[in-house]
């Protein structure tokens, strides 16, 4: 024992597969360098075999790098502090041009990675070391990298200035873990890029503006750091927390982040800047301004209290996570993991750091040093807490350490568990996770008694009937006998469905926890169904879900532990079949039951872009397939919360479109820049953008989307254009033609939308309003939309184009299609004709969509119906804008209307009834597809309303003398 005690390393001899892979490594090894292992005798030998057999990353980087055998034989045992900036800026003093800055670069962090990794799994050092040499480590990369880009950049464009002629740098915040201190072994790096004032550059050929230079130099340190090239790469970068995600400038200045916090800032925004650090003690006096600007918005002077209910909601988004990723065995996102401690150390600082200075530290450790000084929590259990993460933050870096790879999850392979059991110093796996689990258990316990639970519902005891009738399913007689007792309507039918749904269920797997939770879940769902009135509609809508969910036991157990949530859940079933359709096809949305205030209000309109980019600021940007199902998810998610508000009367018809409209822009907008991240990355970006900062790209929306009617089942209408003139390339290795790239980024935009991941297709979306329809471009350019609406559109695309706008597009192209839409509306038309050319495609569009029901009346397509109003708007539109231009300004069918009003064309009364019977009708269709019903009514419905709709179109368009 005194040996083991003693031995700087791992004992690996009693790891039967751990010794095979040294063995294994260490022929690799012989064989490339057999003369640098003479080095290696005695115990050095021993150490090296078991770091071989540890770690495939040291054994690689050592077979792939000959000087690095040679170089750990002499500084594996060094346990000092490194300046590894200074090093760093040694060896960069010899590179003259980008390829080989980042070969430098890799190198570099390759040979010291591989170092910590090997006092990480020898126990030289502890845990507090590694993880501040982890984050030295990528705070020199970054900083040298960008010094010696900055002297670049200043080279080519001149040096950055302010008003008064003095050098502007550009400030690196390191946020996450790496402002803490305390990066993990493969961690991504989280990065805002900020400058302290607005001017030009000086020196250069020509001057830039300072944004425009920090935005060139922030993407080629994006680059330094983030490209895979033959050395690896040094870390991902990610660039997601900065004011507007993605969307967003790459590069702000102080103001404009003082504006953004000040004015959006939102919790999880002063959540994450906790831990913002300035990379670099030569900026700590630059950030100084910005730090007390930012304080504030960080800090409330006030014991800020009211952080309290975000901080359950970021408790409830963590426990959704973990089931819509499936993830189990993870040491960061699962019960009791780091990320609960990391939450409830920054729930202190957000409550109470603006009171106590010694809670606003950056580092976890030492803010739950502070709590315990301050007796925020008991001794006892911050020690649990403390204890709990150095064990995991251990485990995490070993584990990422084994094979230089971004996980948290325990690993399924017999290697790797024998590699962390060796390197942890437990007997076995079995040991390892036991250890693991309490930890975990012990810090969920005190992470759930902290943030407390939303739901204070108590579940009573179900009577006794409702727990004899579930075990009694199968036997009609008793069945039928216990419906009758309780005087439950249509006994016999709702016997038949809870029959089939037994039966249905038996040919599911089910585990113990499985049929522990139906045992406990059925006679809740029974007593609250089965005596409603509607309890045979209902019931086939909610067993069909259970059935869905039988075998994912953590969603059965989410109903039978927050009673609000079956409570919502039968409320919005009852309410509507789609719903209850759309929960069966995707329980994940079962999460959003568990919070009735957070349901029932939907997403403020102007925020769907923001909730968007932070729902997915969660998923590495490079993880396409992840990222398409996370906007899938979330759009179900909003769809389901814009619905529950519709049920409960929150929401009029016009808001609850305003509210899909909306919510569809946000989705386009972060399709498109999806689509353009994959083409750009491929082929670079067409070279008429260098000098705009934009792509040069627009989405028109035609339709409802363009009338902002869009429904829960709506496709998108949509067209494409650019504004790329000819002969333009691209800038990247692989060079095409630039509108070549606008078409490849149509066709990828397409794709994004229209491919079945797990959670269904994003929107069905229609092209066939473009130029030439079906034949035409599939994306074209501003000029070529413009001249074929004046010299070749049909009048019907004319009347399309009243209800067009633009939903995605900068400035630039606003204006230009903003002026052909102008330009066309307002041509002089022959009235007689045009109304000819109307009813012509109304008589074409009824005998073509419209289907005759006997006693019913069709609200779209039968006459005096929806489509008539739409039709008598746009005819309205195009007779009349050459007189009053201003009748083009709208392109939703109400506030045309009004327009008409406005201008004399149809006097006020008449308006009034045609707006009225437009909102009714559309409100009936609404309501019809709630209940998963198509959009008829019975024939004596709306007479009033049709007659009125009749006369109106009889007296502006039926005159004519139509040609079939």
């Amino acid at each position: 024992m005194a040996t083991e005690k003693s031995q700087p390393y791992p004992i690996i001899d009693h790891c039967s597969d751990v010794v095979a892979a040294a063995d294994l490594a260490w022929e690799k090894l012989a064989d490339k360098h057999p003369q640098l292992l003479a080095l290696w005798q005695g115990e050095a030998k021993q150490e090296l075999h078991t770091m071989l057999g540890l770690s495939d990353f040291i054994s690689t980087s050592v077979q792939q790098d000959s000087t690095l055998l040679e170089w750990l034989f002499e500084q594996r045992e060094c346990c000092l502090e490194i300046d590894y900036r200074e090093l760093l800026s040694q060896q960069l003093t010899q590179v003259t041009d980008e390829p080989c800055l980042m070969r430098s670069l890799r190198h570099f962090r390759r040979r010291y990675m591989t170092l910590i990794a090997w006092q990480d799994f020898s126990h030289r050092v502890p845990l507090q070391h590694s993880l501040a040499s982890l984050s030295q480590l990528a705070e020199a990369l970054i900083m040298e990298a960008y010094h010696w880009l900055y002297r670049q950049c200043c080279t080519e464009w001149g040096t950055p200035m302010n008003d008064h002629g003095e050098p502007q740098p550009m400030l690196i915040l390191g946020m996450g873990k790496l402002g803490g201190g305390e990066l993990n072994f493969s961690s991504d790096i989280d990065l805002i890029f900020t400058y302290p004032e607005n001017g030009e550059t000086v020196g250069g050929r020509r001057s830039l503006a300072n944004a425009q230079f920090f935005t060139r130099l922030g993407q080629r340190l994006i680059k330094a750091l983030d490209q895979v090239t033959f050395d690896g790469f040094c870390y991902r970068v990610d660039m997601r927390l900065r004011p507007f995600g993605d969307s967003g400038p790459l590069v702000m200045s102080y103001a404009a982040l003082e504006d953004y916090y000040q004015e959006q800032g939102r919790d999880w925004e002063r959540y994450a800047m906790i831990k913002a650090r300035v990379m670099g003690k030569e900026s700590f006096s630059q950030y100084q301004g910005l730090r007390q600007m930012l304080r504030p918005f960080v800090f409330r002077r006030y014991i800020d209290f009211s952080a309290v209910q975000s901080l359950r909601r970021m408790k409830a988004m963590i426990g959704s996570e973990v089931r819509h990723r499936g993830l189990t065995n993870n040491i960061k996102l699962g019960a009791g993991g780091i990320r609960e401690v990391e939450f409830i150390a920054q729930s202190f600082q957000l409550i109470r750091g603006g009171r106590e200075p010694s809670l606003r530290g950056r580092g976890l450790l030492p803010t739950l040093a502070a709590i315990k000084e301050l007796a925020l929590l008991p001794p006892a259990d911050v020690d649990t807490l403390t204890a709990g993460y150095c064990h995991l933050r251990r485990l995490e870096n070993l584990l990422q350490a084994i094979d230089d790879k971004q996980t948290q999850t325990l690993p399924d392979k017999a290697l790797d568990q024998a590699r962390l059991a060796c390197a942890m110093a437990e007997h076995d796996w079995a040991a390892l996770v036991i250890t693991t689990e309490q930890h975990m258990a012990a810090i969920h316990a005190i992470f759930d008694d902290i943030i407390g639970h939303d739901d204070q519902d108590n579940q009573q005891d179900v009577a006794t009937q409702y727990h004899e009738m579930w075990s009694m399913v199968t036997n009609e007689d008793v069945l039928l006998s216990i419906l009758a007792e309780l005087e439950a309507p249509e006994q016999h039918l709702q016997a038949q469905n809870l029959a089939a749904f037994k039966h249905e269920l038996s040919k599911r797997t089910l585990g113990p926890r499985g049929r522990e939770a139906l045992a406990t879940l059925m006679p809740e769902v029974l007593a609250q169904v089965v005596l409603r009135d509607d309890a045979v509609q209902l019931l086939p809508r909610l067993t069909k879900l259970i059935i869905r969910i039988a075998t994912r036991t953590t969603y059965l157990e989410l109903l039978t532990e927050h009673p609000v949530a079956l409570k919502q859940l039968i409320r919005l079933c009852a309410a509507s079949p789609m719903v209850a359709d759309q929960l069966a096809l995707y329980p994940l949305l079962l999460d959003e039951l568990l919070d009735p205030q957070h349901l029932y209000q939907p997403t403020q309109l102007t925020s769907y872009q923001d909730e968007l980019r932070e729902y997915l600021a969660r998923i590495p940007e490079e993880d396409m397939e992840q990222q398409m199902e996370a906007i899938r998810q979330f759009k179900q998610t909003q769809l389901l919360r814009i619905a529950a508000a519709d049920i409960a009367g929150v929401l009029p018809i016009m808001k609850v479109s305003d509210h899909l409209t909306y919510l569809a822009e946000a989705i386009i907008a972060v399709v498109v820049n999806q689509a353009w991240l994959q083409i750009a990355a491929k082929y670079g970006e067409p070279s008429h953008l260098l000098e705009r900062e934009s792509k040069g790209f627009a989405v028109i929306g035609y339709g409802k989307v363009g009338g902002w009617e869009l429904g829960y089942g709506s496709d998108l209408d949509l067209v494409f254009i650019h504004d790329c003139p000819d002969n333009v390339y691209t800038t990247g290795s692989k060079e095409i033609d630039g509108r070549q790239f606008y078409l490849r980024l149509a066709q990828r935009i397409i794709h994004l939308f229209s491919t079945r991941t797990a959670s269904g297709v994003l929107y069905e979306v229609d092209m066939r309003l473009r130029p030439s329809g079906a034949s035409g471009l599939l994306v074209t350019t501003i000029n070529g939309f413009g001249e074929y609406q004046q010299q070749q559109a049909w009048t019907w695309e004319h009347q399309a184009l009243v209800r067009a706008r633009m939903v995605y597009g900068d400035v630039i192209l606003q204006t230009a299609f903003a002026d052909v839409r102008q330009q066309v509306l307002t041509v002089a038309r022959d009235q007689a004709q045009l109304a000819n050319d109307v009813v012509t495609m109304r008589h074409k569009m009824r005998a073509h969509l419209g289907k005759k029901k006997a006693g019913m009346f069709g609200l779209k397509q039968d006459q005096g119906g929806i489509t008539d109003i739409e039709f008598l708007a746009q005819y309205l539109v195009l007779a009349y804008a050459h007189q009053q231009p201003a009748l083009t300004r709208w392109s939703d069918n109400v506030r045309i209307f009004d327009s008409m009003a406005d201008y004399d064309i149809i006097d006020s009364a008449t308006v009034i009834q045609l707006q009225q019977a437009y909102c009714d009708m559309r409100n009936a269709i609404h309501r019809l597809s709630l209940l998963g019903l198509p959009a008829y009514v019975d024939q004596q419905q709306f007479i009033g309303m049709r007659q009125t709709v009749e006369q109106v179109w009889q007296q502006w368009l039926e005159p004519c003398q139509v040609s079939l």
